[in-house]
C-alpha cells in the first residue's frame, strides 16, 4: 500500500478517492470502475434475498484509513449513515499507528447450538444419559452436515445446563443441551440449525421426553476476538489538555462506563458504530453480532463497558477490547453482494479470523476517538460539523449549495432544519 496517494483523503472528491485507492495499490482498474459505477444490487439479487421485495435501501459506503493491525496496513470499508464515524475511526487509528498499531488475538472459531427441554421429568438422569451418549450425539450432528466435516470442522463436544424453575418469576425448569461446533470460515447459522434439527429426534428418543426446539445461539462465547493498543501519552495531547491529562480522563471515562449501565450503553453504542459498519460492509449479519456483543457486556451480571483503558507502569495508555465475533468469510450474501465482494477485495483478508481482527480493531479505535473527544473538546464539535452537511441535503441543497449551506450552518446560532431551509431560501433569492 502506497500511503502517499492517500494523503488528505477526506478533501478529495468521490472519484478522486477511488482513483487514489487504485494508485495506492488497493484496487484494480476493474474494481475502480465498479466503485465509480456503483455497487448496486440487481433486481434479481434483491428479489431473491427477501420476501415481498420492492426496492433496495442504500447506505453510504466509505473507507476508514490509517489502520495498522498486526503489522499489516488496511483501508477499512464501512457502511453507515451517521456522520463523523469514519472520520473518528481514521483519526484514532492514526494515533495508534504512530504508537505501533493494534495487536489482536482470536480464539478457535467455535459456535454453540442448543436443544431445550422444558420441565424435564428427571433432570439428573437425563443429564447423565446425554453425557453417556455424547459421542453418538456428536456423530449424528456431523452426519446432518457432512460437508463441514469434510473440510475439517464439525461438532466437537457437548455440555448440558440445568436451569431450575423460578416460582417468583413464574418461569419453568429447563434442561439445555449445548453442542459446540467448529464452523471454519462460515459464520455457521445454517450449519448449526441443520445439526440441531438433525439430532433433535435422537435426543428426544434418548431422554424419552419432547424437546421444545433446536437452534443456534448467537451468544458466541467461544468465538472471541481481542484488540489491544499501547499509546504514549504525548500522542494524546489535545488543545489545552496535556497528553497525561487526556490519558487520565480517558481512563476516568472508561471507569464511569464500567460502573454505570446508563453510561455503558452509550459508551458501547459508540464501539458498535465501528463494528456494525464493517460487519455490514462485509456482508455479515450485524444483528447477530450486535446481539451477542451486548449480551457479552452483561456477562458479570451488570451491563458494563466492553473496552478497558488503563495506565501502564511507564505512563502509556493501554486499551483493550474483547468481543464475541462470529463473522464469516464465506456463505450468505458474502459471495454475491457487490458491496460485500468489494469489501473483501479492499481488505484483502485471507480468512474469517483476519476479518475478526480487523473488526475488533475498528471497534477499539472508534471507542478511543469517542471518549477522547468527550473528555476534551466535547462530542458535538466534530459531529455537528459533519451533521451540517446532512442538514443541508435535508433542506434541499444540491451541488455547490451543500458546501455553502454547510458552512453557514456551522456559524448559525441554531443548527437545525428550519434554519437550513431559511438560509437556503435566502441564498436562492
Amino acid at each position: 500500500m502506497d500511503h502517499s496517494y492517500l494523503s488528505k483523503f477526506y478533501t478529495k472528491s468521490r472519484v478522486e478517492r477511488i482513483d487514489a485507492l487504485e494508485k495506492a495499490g488497493i484496487l484494480s482498474a476493474n474494481d475502480k470502475e465498479m466503485l465509480i459505477t456503483g455497487l448496486h444490487l440487481t433486481d434479481d439479487m434483491a428479489d431473491n434475498m427477501i420476501e415481498n421485495q420492492l426496492s433496495a435501501y442504500e447506505l453510504p459506503y466509505g473507507a476508514a484509513l490509517n489502520f495498522l493491525i498486526d503489522g499489516k496496513d488496511y483501508a477499512v470499508p464501512m457502511a453507515i449513515e451517521e456522520p463523523s464515524v469514519i472520520a473518528a475511526a481514521s483519526s484514532a487509528a492514526k494515533i495508534v499507528k504512530q504508537a505501533g498499531g493494534f495487536q489482536t488475538a482470536v480464539t478457535d472459531r467455535v459456535m454453540i447450538g442448543q436443544i431445550a427441554i422444558k420441565n424435564p421429568p428427571n433432570a439428573a438422569s437425563m443429564m447423565e444419559k446425554l453425557h453417556q451418549y455424547e459421542h453418538a450425539i456428536l456423530q449424528k450432528a456431523n452426519e446432518a452436515h457432512p460437508s463441514i466435516v469434510k473440510r475439517g470442522g464439525g461438532a466437537i463436544r457437548l455440555d448440558v445446563r440445568h436451569i431450575e424453575a423460578d416460582p417468583v418469576e413464574k418461569m419453568p425448569e429447563f434442561l439445555i443441551l449445548h453442542v459446540h461446533v467448529h464452523t471454519l470460515e462460515a459464520m455457521g447459522a445454517n450449519i448449526l440449525n441443520t445439526m440441531m434439527e438433525g439430532i433433535l429426534p435422537y435426543v428426544e428418543e434418548l431422554i424419552q421426553a419432547p424437546a421444545l426446539m433446536g437452534i443456534l445461539s448467537n451468544y458466541a462465547t467461544e468465538c472471541l476476538a481481542t484488540a489491544t493498543c499501547r499509546i504514549p501519552a504525548k500522542l494524546l495531547r489535545k488543545g489545552d489538555f496535556s497528553g497525561e491529562e487526556v490519558r487520565d480522563r480517558i481512563i476516568d471515562a472508561y471507569q464511569f462506563a464500567y460502573v454505570d449501565p446508563y453510561r455503558a450503553v452509550t459508551h458501547n453504542k459508540g464501539i458498535m458504530n465501528g463494528i456494525d459498519s464493517v460487519v455490514m460492509a462485509s456482508g455479515n449479519d450485524w444483528r447477530a453480532v450486535s446481539a451477542g456483543i451486548h449480551a457479552y457486556a452483561s456477562k458479570s451480571g451488570q451491563y458494563r463497558s466492553l473496552s478497558t483503558w488503563e495506565k501502564a507502569d511507564n505512563g502509556d495508555l493501554l486499551g483493550s477490547l474483547t468481543i464475541p465475533l462470529p463473522v464469516g468469510a464465506v456463505g450468505g450474501s458474502i459471495s454475491f453482494h457487490p458491496a460485500a465482494k468489494m469489501t473483501k477485495t479492499i481488505l484483502h483478508y485471507e480468512n474469517a479470523a483476519e476479518l475478526e481482527s480487523i473488526i475488533v480493531s475498528v471497534g477499539l479505535a472508534q471507542n478511543l476517538a469517542a471518549i477522547k473527544a468527550l473528555v476534551t473538546e466535547g462530542i458535538q464539535k466534530g459531529h455537528m460539523g459533519l451533521q451540517s452537511r446532512s442538514l443541508a441535503i435535508s433542506a434541499g441543497a444540491v451541488g455547490e449549495e451543500i458546501d455553502w449551506l454547510s458552512d453557514q450552518l456551522k456559524q448559525a446560532d441554531n443548527m437545525n432544519l428550519a434554519t437550513a431551509e431559511k438560509l437556503l431560501e435566502e441564498y436562492r433569492q
